[in-house]
């Protein structure tokens, strides 16, 4: 059990944590879960084993792992919800008042607990926070979509959250308003929506908030906008309850992150709490350094031009080595995402100073070694602190890193061409630099833009430029759905790229073909 060896405490403390004692187990009397759903305002006061902590955190870390995987590969909500339905009811289960399930209150109670340890695991960095954010956001919205009618409504009203019911008369004008709207729209050319379709809207349960409450629903235009206050249909509820979800989480995370320093913990929870959160890795993580490179490339300064020209390259990397080429230069930000992109696919220190110092053609030996070569040196983890050079540098961008940090501005050419780019350069860099000259492609790549869906614009280009050689795969058993799984690291890109294109080359070499899942 989780307890103080009282025997070497003073009688004073031993009696305060008596007390401390006799509230908890009080407490833990008390603990009811009438609803499946939480929203985890309180925190749990019971012992549990040690046994019970670590594996209910490392039960729920794998649930939320998966999910962030989920959205990693562009998985849609109904995807995802059907991808992770067996390892809920493994790790996670989590039934309904409905089912009279004999195990309501443990599985309650393991969710319950397993949520706060891993709060304490995950609130003292901000990436943490808010990744833990993200993942849990995205658990409860799952089980909110998934939850009996009935009961998902006595939750919500549970909550007693500050929302303003319309009155009849109000939702009568609201009413009258949205048809004079849609009146005005189709006089003028628009597409507004039919009269029985506000008559529909007029008999449902609408409440008011701020605006700023709702900023998904506001930029989605699911909602009416009236005097600073957004005025949500029933239907759209649900969605409100998830923003609250999230944004009471944020603020509970940052409360614990401030307590972390002051809190007395069992020197046995602090290394499992410390593990935990080193093992909540991107699922993008396994390209560290070069150890995601094949061994059996020849990657060498003299033909990283051939291997742009043969297409091993993403946009991205495409577009910095072009831009290179043409200027003999490249900005910070430029230089540092293309040098660990090349320190991944396997071009060593030696190779990689050679590369930068024949691309640099415009300054002198003094100039490039005052300058540049340090900064080299130092992604590789050559030189720098013991902490640098003993983990090996920098660690290949992500495509999440790329998307979501230092995006560029006049003059520089890193990011990701997907997002960053107008419409017209897309298909400029894709048509001239890549050879993607197929209208339908270009069309899909819109669309994917259009959508915010990245990801998948950059795996349509992958998959046109690679169609013969996947088809051969998949026919010749060489690769499995699992391992053509949408695509998240650029180097991850260039290895399932190099090893398509050499399939009949490599196959006697040891097996190097074989993809990783």
């Amino acid at each position: 059990m989780l307890r103080s060896n009282v025997s070497r405490i003073d009688p004073k403390r031993r009696n305060l944590d008596h007390r401390k004692k006799q509230f908890a187990e009080a407490a833990y009397k008390d603990i009811d879960y009438p609803h499946r759903l939480n929203f985890y305002s309180t925190p749990p006061t019971a012992d549990i084993t040690i046994e019970q902590f670590e594996q209910w955190a490392i039960d729920r870390l794998r649930i939320l792992a998966e999910l962030e995987a989920c959205s990693f590969r562009n998985k849609t909500p109904a995807e995802t919800a059907s991808h992770m339905k067996p390892l809920l009811d493994k790790y996670l289960p989590l039934d309904t008042n409905s089912s009279s399930s004999s195990q309501l209150f443990a599985q309650r109670q393991k969710d319950h607990y397993s949520h706060f340890i891993l709060r304490l695991a995950f609130a003292s960095t901000e990436d943490l926070r808010r990744r833990f954010t993200r993942v849990e956001t995205m658990l409860f919205r799952m089980r909110l979509n998934t939850d009996d009618g009935r009961e998902r409504a006595a939750f919500i009203n549970s909550l007693n959250l500050d929302w303003d019911t319309v009155s009849d008369e109000e939702r009568r004008e609201l009413a009258a308003e949205l048809a004079a709207t849609a009146s005005f729209g189709q006089k003028k050319g628009g597409g507004g929506a039919s009269a029985g379709g506000y008559e529909e809207e007029n008999q449902q349960t609408w409440c008011k908030v701020d605006w700023t409450r709702v900023p998904e629903l506001v930029e989605q235009r699911r909602v009416f906008l009236r005097q600073g206050y957004a005025y949500v249909p029933a239907r759209e509820q649900q969605a409100m309850v998830v923003s609250e979800f999230s944004s009471r989480l944020e603020r509970q995370l940052e409360l614990t992150a401030r307590a972390l320093p002051r809190l007395d913990e069992d020197d046995r929870l602090t290394p499992i709490l410390a593990h935990l959160s080193k093992n909540f890795i991107t699922p993008d993580a396994s390209y560290v350094g070069t150890s995601s490179a094949i061994s059996s490339a020849d990657i060498s300064a003299r033909n990283i031009d051939t291997l742009v020209a043969n297409h091993h390259f993403p946009a991205c990397m495409s577009h910095l080595h072009r831009t290179l080429r043409r200027d003999a230069h490249l900005k910070h930000y430029g230089r540092l995402q293309y040098t660990l992109f090349l320190k991944g696919i396997g071009l060593n220190l030696e190779e990689c100073l050679l590369f930068w110092r024949q691309s640099f053609n415009k300054i002198t030996d003094d100039t490039f070694n005052k300058e540049y070569r340090y900064n080299v040196r130092h992604t590789y983890g050559d030189v720098g602190g013991d902490s640098n050079r003993r983990g090996g540098g920098y660690s290949p961008y992500s495509c999440q890193k790329i998307l979501t940090e230092h995006p560029p501005g006049p003059g520089e050419a890193h990011g990701c061409p997907y997002r960053h780019f107008n419409m017209e350069n897309l298909q400029t860099l894709l048509q001239q630099g890549m050879g993607v000259t197929e209208r339908g492609v270009l069309n899909g790549v819109k669309e994917d833009k259009e959508k915010q869906k990245f990801h998948m614009a950059c795996n349509r280009v992958f998959e046109h430029l690679h169609k013969e050689e996947l088809k051969k795969a998949k026919d010749d058993g060489i690769m499995t759905a699992a391992q053509l799984e949408t695509i998240v690291h650029p180097n991850e890109y260039f290895k399932r790229s190099y090893l398509l294109k050499n399939m009949g080359k490599m196959s006697g070499q040891g097996g190097d073909v074989k993809m990783e899942s």
